[in-house]
């Protein structure tokens, strides 16, 4: 059953990922998405490299998987207290504007904790069988850049504080809207706090 289980998830990547990448008209226009983004700057920084731990870096971000979250965020699917009302006024084409900005910055790459590579390494390539957790390269390939075309996020460089915020989230079930199929909330679950932190640290420093 880990085996399959592992297995699904490959599947489903490369058939979710198996589509053209957005064309240039729906990607929106960066120029313009770069005179939208004053207020996002003082939370995920002016580049989208967030300096606060809790706050995610944006900074070359999956175009797709940043639109996604623009839209959960403007709908009201996903609640964010601190983005609440940000998003109101501005078109779904604002947002792809937006989200075509930030995915064309670089990202910053942080330091891995030497208490927590080893663990995090372990898990982020190889998983944890006796668990049934797969490795995360799955998903996010072996550099953490992530599936562009089938949505799933860059992890490279992302903020500690948060990537471990989103895990305890997914495993406690607060976080589904933007994981129907409830993949992340199968791995988180299973989980602990001491393999969350390791992952957390370990991404932080992938590149």
């Amino acid at each position: 059953m880990k085996f399959k289980f592992s297995i699904i998830i490959i599947l489903s990547v490369l058939l979710v990922g198996a589509g053209n990448a957005p064309s240039i008209e729906e990607r929106g226009d960066s120029k313009k998405g770069e005179t939208l983004v004053a207020t996002c700057s003082a939370c995920h920084g002016i580049d989208g490299n967030s300096l606060a731990g809790l706050w995610p870096s944006i900074a070359g971000q999956n175009y797709k998987y940043l639109l996604k979250q623009l839209r959960l965020v403007k709908s009201g699917d996903r609640q964010i207290d601190q983005m609440i009302g940000q998003l109101d006024n501005l078109s779904d084409q604002d947002l792809k504007d937006i989200a075509s900005f930030y995915s064309i910055q670089n990202n910053t790459i942080g330091k891995v904790e030497e208490d927590k590579l080893e663990l995090g390494k372990k898990l982020y390539y190889a998983g944890n069988l006796e668990k049934g957790v797969p490795a995360c390269t799955a998903c996010h390939s072996p550099r953490g850049l992530g599936n562009g075309p089938a949505a799933y996020p860059l992890l490279s460089g992302q903020q500690p504080d948060y990537v471990e915020k989103a895990l305890k989230d997914y495993r406690s079930g607060e976080r589904l809207n933007d994981d129907p199929s409830k993949i992340m909330m199968a791995i988180a679950y299973k989980l602990d706090d001491t393999e969350i932190e390791a992952l957390s640290s370990f991404v932080h420093g992938l590149h």
